[in-house]
């Protein structure tokens, strides 16, 4: 299966100089962990929810204050379109992380593969092996 077929649509992405404060309103709004962050019709890189309660909250920084490119793990792991799932899953896999931007062929952001979406698109058994790598404990 390729990845426009299990990713979801729909995402919204914010500007690097939007407030920490309102991102976690919009986490909390569509009930996810992680934006996309753009500056110049460009993703520059990725904030989540870890990355508001490292970078501000356990700094005592002001999250009204603090902008998503001041937070955002920065850089853009994504993956496009017409790759395969099991493409995605082994990029998830190498870069240990969970949800990945898809963009298309003019590499516009249309979408989202998270580890949820490739749950209801492979087998359980791939889809097993791609949580158990993903969410490996840290030394």
């Amino acid at each position: 299966m390729n990845i426009e077929g299990a990713m979801h649509r729909g995402v919204d992405w914010a500007s690097a100089d939007t407030p920490v404060s309102e991102i976690a309103r919009m986490m909390k709004t569509d009930d996810i962990g992680a934006v996309p962050v753009g500056k110049d019709d460009r993703l520059v890189g990725m904030i989540t929810d870890r990355d508001i309660v490292l970078r501000v909250v356990a700094e005592g920084r002001d999250p009204h204050k603090v902008t998503a490119g001041d937070a955002m793990t920065p850089g853009i792991v994504y993956c496009r379109t017409h790759q395969s799932v099991e493409d995605a899953i082994h990029l998830m896999e190498q870069k240990q992380i969970r949800r990945l931007p898809v963009l298309d062929a003019r590499k516009r952001m249309v979408g989202m593969l998270s580890l949820g979406d490739i749950s209801h698109a492979v087998s359980r058994n791939l889809a097993g092996e791609a949580i158990h790598a993903v969410a490996d404990h840290h030394a």
